[in-house]
């Protein structure tokens, strides 16, 4: 990861958002995201802009939209070649736990989690992929991944832009802000599992208030007259 890194760092002009844009398409498409994250190439981008090697205008539009291409890909990948893509080498090296975490993500919450997917490193790379697997409708997907595309893409290659030679602090801020933001979503996905099946359990229980149906045909009136 360092390699590349230095790679990008010593970038200047137009290789810049080449090399920023690969790596934001790539992150969901190819899993490109589980070697360098998009998060990082977007930082080092506006950390480039920042001290005068690359434009801050062309960039922020590169980043955007390479990062709603690339979740485009990655989501047209789960849905003709998902099962045997989590079968694959590929697919066993991310591992089970990490696929099925974001799974029921993707289940629970539907559209909305191609956006909240976008801020968290690990999902931002699998939940393109999943939605595809799940047969999510496209429509649905590409608003909410356009709106995750642009507004994740704009806000890190700016603080990068701000940080400047700091970037890495910014990173580390991004990548503990991510993981809290992972924690508070599993943490809501569970509290909601449970409450639905306490709702199921409590529905499911006879109330004992409430009498007893009667069995066996309508009550006995007495006897009639001799």
């Amino acid at each position: 990861m360092s390699t590349v890194v230095d790679a990008v760092l010593s970038l200047s002009g137009w290789p810049v958002y080449v090399a920023v844009g690969l790596l934001a398409f790539g992150e969901a498409a190819v899993f490109a995201g589980l070697v360098l994250p998009g998060e990082t190439a977007l930082l080092i981008g506006g950390a480039l802009a920042a001290t005068g090697h690359a434009s801050l205008a062309v960039l922020l539009p590169v980043a955007a939209v390479a990062a709603v291409l690339g979740d485009t890909v990655g989501y047209e990948v789960g849905r003709f070649a998902g099962p045997a893509l989590r079968r694959s080498r590929l697919g066993r090296r991310i591992g089970e736990q990490r696929w099925a975490r974001a799974e029921e993500f993707v289940h629970r919450r539907g559209g909305p989690a191609v956006l909240i997917g976008r801020w968290v490193s690990v999902l931002r790379a699998l939940v393109p992929t999943l939605a595809g697997m799940t047969r999510m409708p496209y429509r649905r997907f590409l608003a909410w991944n356009a709106l995750g595309g642009v507004t994740w893409a704009t806000t890190v290659v700016l603080a990068g832009y701000a940080a400047g030679s700091a970037w890495r602090t910014a990173a580390h801020a991004l990548g503990t802000a991510g993981t809290v933001l992972g924690v508070v979503v599993v943490a809501a996905a569970i509290v909601v599992l449970l409450v639905r099946r306490a709702r199921r359990s409590s529905a499911a229980t006879p109330d004992p208030a409430e009498p007893a149906a009667h069995v066996g045909g309508p009550p006995d009136r007495g006897a009639g007259p001799a």
